[in-house]
């Protein structure tokens, strides 16, 4: 016979915010993330089968290794009218070499080299910037020199979305799976932030791409004067950007598994750490929906599992046993649809382990971003 709990001040209100913190969970995961994970209309394509030429832009600083595999693999694309602009910046491993010789071979590879440092603000906006405005053709398509295409049809699978009145195309890049907690890591931040900007985006609300795999016409870049808006914030040449130029009319994803460009992780704690340090500290510079649209469900995850555990301690176990998997299982499920429409799958069994160490260690770097800034952000 189940027993009733001793109602008083203390355990309504654990009660009532174990209810609504799962209310808001349950929002986010069904409605929000929905969009994705239970998308089935079909999407409008470009049936013009002469599809626009294109200039694929890369900046890259040091990237030798990565510059010699992964480009040929680009060139290799199947479309017909494309060329590939490649900003070498100030690199000292032999990459301008590597690259004169491979544009010699192939005249589609177009090479600029930065030889004297005239970037004043870190990050890859003012090369970014000398590539987009060295580019011969309207269309761009952005992507960095460690990401390789699924396939040959990467380019024209973004292509086909050019439909009349859009302006940008958001694309999904995943990461290459390794062994190890680390790659688990990254691999779940990846797929959790492509559920989120991809499903605001299919809302009509589209607040950022990925720098690996975004596409949009050089007129938008000439048009809002480039990154001039931020060009002291070392990153945000994807999110803040599309911020500022995307919208609900002129914006659309593309995730297929064809247009997807897979990306070599951080092999290391420590240069992840770097890197993630680096992500966060453009946040601030979001419009304030959005901060309160990513806010609100970081915090409350880590907001309902300590309800849960209140609910453990202070309540009969069925109260917090069923929230707990009512969430659980909403997330498998939901998760699981949206791995398969992003052809990235994860281990559902890692997932309430992986949101909740994200959880509280995103604060934490916050916290240390405010407090604790490097030199320079690389």
């Amino acid at each position: 016979m189940i027993s009733l709990p001793e109602f008083n001040i203390l355990t309504i209100s654990i009660l009532s915010a174990l209810g609504l913190l799962l209310l808001i969970q349950l929002y986010y995961l069904w409605v929000v993330f929905g969009r994705l994970a239970l998308r089935k209309q079909r999407v409008q394509l470009n049936s013009n089968p002469d599809l626009p030429p294109v200039s694929v832009v890369i900046c890259a600083h040091n990237e030798y290794l990565n510059l010699e595999k992964n480009l040929p693999e680009i060139l290799a694309q199947d479309y017909p009218n494309f060329e590939l602009v490649v900003v070498n910046d100030c690199s000292d491993d032999g990459s301008d070499e590597l690259l004169m010789d491979m544009a010699r071979a192939d005249n589609r590879l177009k090479v600029i080299n930065l030889t004297q440092n005239l970037n004043f603000f870190q990050g890859k906006k003012f090369p970014l910037s000398v590539g987009i405005k060295s580019a011969h053709h309207e269309h761009l398509l952005l992507t960095d020199a460690d990401c390789r295409p699924v396939g040959k049809h990467w380019i024209s699978s973004i292509m086909r979305r050019y439909v009349p009145g859009v302006e940008v195309v958001i694309g999904y890049s995943p990461y290459e799976r390794h062994k190890g907690l680390l790659n688990l890591l990254i691999r779940f931040e990846t797929l959790q932030t492509g559920m989120l900007y991809i499903s605001r985006a299919l809302a009509g609300k589209p607040y950022m791409g990925v720098g690996r795999n975004l596409s949009y016409l050089r007129t938008v870049f000439m048009r809002n004067k480039g990154f001039t808006s931020h060009y002291t914030v070392s990153s945000g040449d994807d999110d803040l950007f599309i911020s500022q130029v995307a919208g609900k009319k002129n914006t659309v994803v593309e995730f297929g598994a064809e247009a997807q460009m897979v990306s070599r992780p951080k092999t290391t704690f420590e240069s992840w750490v770097r890197q993630k340090r680096r992500h966060l500290s453009t946040g601030k510079y979001y419009k304030t929906g959005v901060k309160f649209f990513l806010g609100t469900y970081s915090a409350t995850i880590l907001l309902f599992y300590l309800a849960v555990a209140a609910a453990f301690w202070l309540l009969p176990f069925y109260f917090a046993t069923a929230a707990l998997m009512l969430r659980i299982i909403s997330q498998f499920v939901v998760f699981h649809q949206a791995g398969k429409k992003l052809s990235d799958g994860y281990p559902l069994v890692l997932l309430p382990f992986a949101e909740l160490f994200f959880s509280i260690f995103t604060p934490m770097l916050l916290v240390v971003n405010r407090f604790v800034k490097p030199e320079k952000w690389m």
